[in-house]
């Protein structure tokens, strides 16, 4: 077939398929450190038939046409469409970026690191001084590729509005996540004050045990990992049994991760893998990656279960959906519910007390922390938020600067974070914006679970059960369809603000 034909949208389907297992592929090799040069940019050129202007307006053509599910599918397979034209674009220049990143080596007490092996290595430092100066260090390194970023970001924006047709970034990401991000906004900011004086008496309690006296007032982002981990508990949360005990807390649910059709672990240490634990959908349900770094203390724990709920998710879906509604949402609103209902579990202090030999107090104490530890995302997600909508409506004036990026993260978490942090700190397409809806929707979840299940919905099958049934669709529906289901307005974060106020 000529480069220049168009496909009708069942043959674009199945092509945009192929494409995209073989981006996923690519993109897990590097992430796992398998490979130390990125390729993405071969890949598209490969599919370039799939990426054309005519191609895309033959989509569009037939999305007019077409109603209820059919009109959403192909909605959906536009998007794609008009997203790997931004790919072919850029991807040559992605993936310079990339391997730059990549490249670089950080000089540590007489040693030469990747960065990815740096910023894994501050999480896990004791000294409190030696955090900070590596830490320092490696956040030095990334901000020498700002130009760089910020250069793609415009780029990026320009295509995306040409093709679009919205000048605006925050109406076009509201239109495709079918929201209102100003509306999103307000309501978070809202739940983050009425739960700021909880906050603020957990983290004193907290910052004093997690960091020791020595701490500054306001210790700097450095040290942020390190107290994700609770690592002065690292003892009772040790790293070679977070596999173990995360498979046992699943199959309490009726879930078996090992013989799950479709799920391939990755839990392999590697000084190039990424210290960020993902799942890479490659192919749902039939090939799922779940891929962790554990790096000890209960995080890894955390980090376990809430790839697990993304990964059961993508393996769980009926596999007679079409492979838009197998592989492709408006957004990650939807599947970040499961990971974090599943995440939540390491804040019930029953399961602190079943798998780690706690007293009663002792388990208290401890989930308390996790829930200190989900306080302090929240916030600062709200936090990003907030910023990244002020950063788009300034941007037609200044291109993209810093503003308020460090102000209003160093504000609502009590932590010190650097301007120059600000883009490698942003994830395209108001990502933030998803994780938070996901927040909403995992409280009122949980809430609904409580309802129906039981306290102990966290270790009864009959969770596992209707968990599994909302898997079974897929990527069909919006998270704020999930709402209704659950009995709840969109906004509602009523839950939420109970969970973050014990």
């Amino acid at each position: 077939m000529s480069t220049t034909a168009v496909r009708t949208p069942l043959e674009y389907e199945e092509r945009l398929q192929r494409y995209l297992y073989e981006r996923s592929e690519e993109a897990r090799a590097v992430r796992v450190g398998e490979k130390e040069v990125s390729e993405q940019a071969e890949i598209v050129a490969r599919y370039a038939d799939l990426f054309t202007r005519p191609q895309r307006d033959e989509l569009r053509r037939a999305e007019d046409g077409a109603g209820g599910d059919a009109h959403e599918r192909l909605y959906r397979l536009r998007k794609a469409c008009e997203g790997g034209m931004i790919a072919a674009e850029l991807a040559e220049r992605e993936d310079a970026l990339e391997n730059a990143i990549l490249a670089v080596r950080i000089e540590w007490q007489g040693e030469e690191i990747p960065l990815r092996t740096a910023q894994a290595l501050v999480a896990v430092l004791p000294d409190y001084h030696e955090r900070d100066e590596l830490g320092d260090r490696q956040a030095d390194e990334s901000a020498r590729f700002n130009d760089g970023r910020l250069e793609l970001l415009r780029a990026t924006e320009e295509l995306d509005a040409d093709l679009s047709g919205d000048p605006d970034p925050i109406s076009r990401s509201g239109e495709e996540k079918g929201i209102s991000l100003r509306e999103l906004e307000r309501a978070l900011a809202d739940a983050s004050e009425r739960t700021t004086e909880a906050y603020e008496a957990w983290r004193d309690r907290w910052f004093e045990r997690l960091l020791g006296p020595e701490r500054a007032v306001v210790p700097t982002s450095n040290h942020t990992a390190y107290v994700r981990r609770l690592s002065p508990l690292e003892a009772t949360y040790p790293k070679d049994r977070s596999v173990a005990v995360c498979l046992a807390t699943l199959e309490r649910l009726g879930f078996d991760l090992t013989a799950q059709r479709g799920i391939k672990l990755d839990l392999d240490d590697r000084p190039q893998k990424s210290p960020r634990a993902c799942v890479i959908a490659t192919d749902p349900p039939t090939l799922v990656h779940l891929i962790t770094r554990a790096q000890g203390g209960l995080h890894d724990y955390q980090a376990f279960l809430h790839e697990a709920g993304h990964a059961l998710h993508y393996a769980g879906c009926d596999p007679a959906l079409p492979f838009t509604f197998r592989k492709l949402s408006r957004d990650h609103a939807l599947t970040e519910i499961y990971s974090y209902i599943l995440e939540a579990i390491s804040r019930e202090p029953g399961w602190h007390a079943e798998h780690f030999d706690l007293s009663d107090e002792e388990a208290a104490t401890n989930a308390e922390a996790t829930t200190f530890l989900e306080a302090l995302l929240y916030r600062r997600y709200t936090a990003k938020l907030q910023f990244e909508l002020e950063f788009w409506t300034r941007f037609p004036g200044d291109g993209g600067t810093p503003a308020g990026y460090s102000e209003r993260l160093t504000q609502a978490t009590g932590i010190y974070y650097r301007p120059d942090a600000y883009l490698s700190d942003t994830d395209a397409g108001f990502y933030s914006a998803d994780y938070l809806r996901a927040w909403i929707r995992s409280g009122q979840l949980r809430s609904y679970l409580v309802r129906e299940v039981g306290d102990d919905w966290w270790r009864s099958a009959e969770t596992g059960e209707r968990l599994r049934a909302l898997f079974a669709e897929g990527t069909k529906p919006l998270s704020e369809e999930i709402a209704a289901r659950l009995g709840f307005e969109p906004l509602d974060t009523g839950p939420l603000v109970a969970e973050l106020s014990y």
